[in-house]
């Protein structure tokens, strides 16, 4: 029998209240993301005609009944709809998003920073064969000590990118094997952990995972997540780890820029991303010239290169041309939201590229209302153009292009501009993403605050003949073998296997 009825009613009122709040604000929100999608997405009226109207209704009727019931996965639906269109330049996302940033906090989220002596705990852990020592990585280095009064440990900043010095990046509770694989584990607690990876993130998620120690208890892998190498006496060693190891639980995502002679014939390059990366790009093009020049093939990795901006590849790219090529340019489209989400960025002065980029705002600007509601064509850029350089270089004279699932956006723009030079040679085992025919996304925020969402602004002026979006880019020569999960900045076998085969038609 309930000794509080009246309690337990307030309770009850208490929480379906609560569920009416995140219900009305879902809805909200999903109304918002309807409207803006048809009144902004360049794509919807080529995309949403003969039977994908009633397929989109059906959606729509189906989320909103979902949302009444399970208000909770708000995110989870709106993506869904977002994802109807298929497009990674359409997208919703949960906050930070537009003039929002992630607060970093002094203090992780294991609540206190941790001062380390290291040279007292380096003396102390040398030979040791525990996890507890100094650990380094391509990032930085680490302290991993015993928590106090716990069997567990702590992973401690020393001098690691990205956080401050006493900032407890994990914790480590030792785990048994549970019957896994015992090459991969010894049947050891002391060698098999799982973990919590903090953040300093102020309301980002505390990660879970596993680590295990390998090579003699001298590498530290954090499943999915990084690697550490056991500090030692001798640099020398330590980086010769860090640079042969093969991760045994990669996560994907560690490509790093880089870039050498392979052979007296071949120079090679791998570009992660042509989003900040154009420094680089064109330093190593300048200090290398004379060994680019000197040689006959090249090797650009692309690998996981997702795009960024046209700009950053454009020095690149004059050392594959070898003639004129038609290229098509792009159609803005001139919507309300558009053109005053531009008019706010002069107002602001948030706008890239000084004087000359308000210039080029200000131009689209003036077309586009001249045109409310329509395309229209950059007054400064010009229509569907033939692109011609002053300079056709002689090496060098065979270009291979590593691609992969992961390339989209400006990284396929660069391949096809690359794919009109009789230089180039695209090598892969997969099409490219596909991400292509509406660019230029701007993000917008939804009602709630707690979501935004990301839409382009223009359409290529290749469709509808020639579409990438959801085909991609084929390569021209499969790669045999199987792909590489984690390239860091290590020479695999896909690179190797290109550089044979351009140094073979040379022989």
């Amino acid at each position: 029998m309930l000794k509080n009825p009246v309690f337990f009613a307030l309770i009850l009122l208490f929480c379906s209240g609560m569920s009416f709040s995140q219900q009305s604000s879902c809805m909200t929100d999903f109304d918002f993301v309807i409207a803006k999608i048809k009144s902004n997405y360049p794509g919807y009226n080529d995309k949403i005609k003969g039977d994908k109207v009633e397929e989109l209704a059906r959606l729509e009727q189906d989320l909103r009944r979902r949302i009444a019931l399970h208000p909770d996965s708000c995110g989870y639906y709106l993506s869904e709809y977002a994802g109807f269109f298929k497009d990674e330049h359409l997208r919703v996302r949960r906050v930070p998003g537009p003039d929002k940033e992630w607060v970093q906090m002094d203090i992780s989220s294991y609540g206190k920073n941790i001062a380390i002596d290291t040279n007292e705990m380096f003396a102390r852990t040398t030979g040791s064969n525990t996890i507890e020592g100094l650990w380094v990585s391509w990032c930085g280095e680490i302290a991993v000590i015993k928590d106090p009064g716990k069997k567990n440990y702590l992973g401690v900043s020393v001098s690691y990118t990205g956080w401050k010095p006493g900032q407890v990046m994990f914790e480590f509770a030792p785990l048994e094997p549970d019957g896994m694989n015992p090459e991969s584990h010894p049947p050891s607690n002391d060698t098999l952990f799982k973990v919590k990876e903090h953040t300093t993130w102020q309301g980002a998620r505390v990660g879970k995972t596993k680590a295990s120690l390998h090579v003699n208890r001298n590498i530290l892998e954090v499943y999915d997540v990084r690697f550490f190498v056991r500090k030692s006496s001798f640099q020398r060693s330590d980086y010769a780890m860090m640079k042969s190891y093969v991760p045994l639980y990669p996560n994907g995502q560690n490509t790093y820029f880089t870039y050498g002679c392979l052979s007296d014939s071949t120079f090679f390059m791998r570009i992660p991303g042509f989003d900040g990366n154009k420094e680089r790009i064109e330093s190593t093009l300048k200090d290398h010239w004379s060994d680019i020049m000197s040689r006959p093939n090249l090797v650009i990795d692309l690998r996981n290169n997702g795009g960024g901006q046209d700009d950053e590849w454009q020095m690149l790219f004059r050392l594959l041309y070898t003639g004129p090529f038609f290229s098509k340019g792009v159609e803005w489209y001139a919507c309300e939201d558009n053109i005053k989400g531009y008019e706010d960025d002069l107002k602001k002065g948030t706008l890239r590229g000084g004087d000359e980029g308000i210039k080029w705002t200000m131009a689209l600007l003036a077309e586009m209302k001249k045109h409310p509601g329509e395309f229209v064509i950059h007054p400064m850029m010009g229509k569907d153009e033939t692109v011609k350089e002053d300079t056709v270089y002689k090496y060098p004279r065979q270009v291979g292009i590593i691609i992969n699932e992961n390339n989209g956006s400006s990284a396929e723009q660069f391949l096809l501009a690359a794919k009109t030079s009789s230089k180039v040679t695209l090598f892969g085992n997969t099409n490219t993403a596909g991400v292509l025919d509406y660019s230029n996304s701007i993000p917008i925020d939804l009602p709630s605050g707690k979501y935004y969402m990301r839409y382009p602004m223009s359409r290529s002026r290749r469709l509808p003949e020639n579409p990438i979006d959801n085909i991609g880019i084929s390569p021209d020569v499969i790669i045999p073998y199987p792909a590489t999960e984690q390239l860091l900045d290590k020479q695999d076998i896909w690179v190797e296997y290109v550089k044979d085969w351009l140094e073979a038609g040379g022989k």
